[in-house]
């Protein structure tokens, strides 16, 4: 079984264009995402997925320096630039992380895969909850284990702009069909928001990385737990972007 993490990542983005390969910190904001997910133990592979743009040669160029594996596919076709990115590197699960996620805590992430792993074919899809009703993490921990199959099935069946804009919606929107699981919380935590989408966003991301590193000692692998201690006694931080929100899902 090959477990490999896809990020969706491109530079095009309506309230912050070029988001990803924004500095913070010294590095570009997608390098602490992707460092953050080789602290994952369950995953064999990472590989950014980004499109054939013109404006995403420096994604590219970017995983070339770092080190990372890529593929370019459809910009608009989402779920086609995911399967074809899967099934190049011979992914038997498949994990989904978007680039706007540079906070992502590995420890909750290895939880919804070995949930996935170890329940031994018990799901075909398991995850950070992403349903906007019952979401118990604040945005920017999501994590989607699926098999390659039910990716496949998606990317055969989707026919809505949801479902080949949105890589799961047709998985996830089909709990008859498909045998689904969502990582509980011990406290409600949805009332934070720690993505990157609006400039916001960014300057609170930012706040949160330049906190630990200038700790004594520096701690470069905070947890989300650390997060919602500072944010928890920060107020003030906490309303950075408290006004931002959420683009609706087009389900057309």
């Amino acid at each position: 079984m090959k477990t490999i993490a896809i990020i969706q990542a491109r530079m095009a983005s309506s309230r912050l264009p070029g988001k990803i390969l924004k500095d913070i910190h010294g590095k570009p904001m997608l390098q602490y995402e992707l460092e953050r997910l080789r602290k994952i133990p369950s995953l064999d592979e990472i590989v950014v997925a980004t499109t054939r743009s013109a404006a995403d040669d420096a994604v590219a160029d970017f995983c070339g320096r770092f080190g990372a594996l890529a593929y370019r596919g459809s910009e608009h076709d989402v779920l086609s630039r995911y399967y074809e990115a899967a099934r190049l590197y011979g992914a038997d699960v498949v994990v989904r992380f978007t680039a706007d996620c540079p906070l992502v805590d590995p420890c909750l992430s290895e939880r919804v895969i070995r949930h996935y792993l170890d329940e031994a074919g018990s799901f075909d899809y398991c995850s950070v909850d992403v349903k906007e009703t019952t979401r118990p993490y604040p945005r920017g921990m999501d994590t989607e284990v699926f098999s390659m199959k039910a990716l496949a099935e998606a990317h055969a069946e989707g026919v809505s702009q949801a479902e080949r804009e949105h890589v799961t919606y047709f998985i996830y929107n089909r709990p008859a069909r498909y045998r689904i699981w969502f990582a509980t919380a011990d406290r409600d935590l949805s009332n934070y928001r720690l993505t990157v989408d609006a400039p916001e966003d960014f300057e609170l991301v930012g706040e949160i990385i330049n906190y630990f590193a200038r700790a004594k000692p520096a701690k470069p692998n905070f947890a989300l737990k650390d997060i919602i201690a500072l944010l928890d006694g920060n107020p003030k931080l906490a309303n950075l972007n408290k006004s931002v929100r959420q683009k609706e899902l087009k389900k057309s």
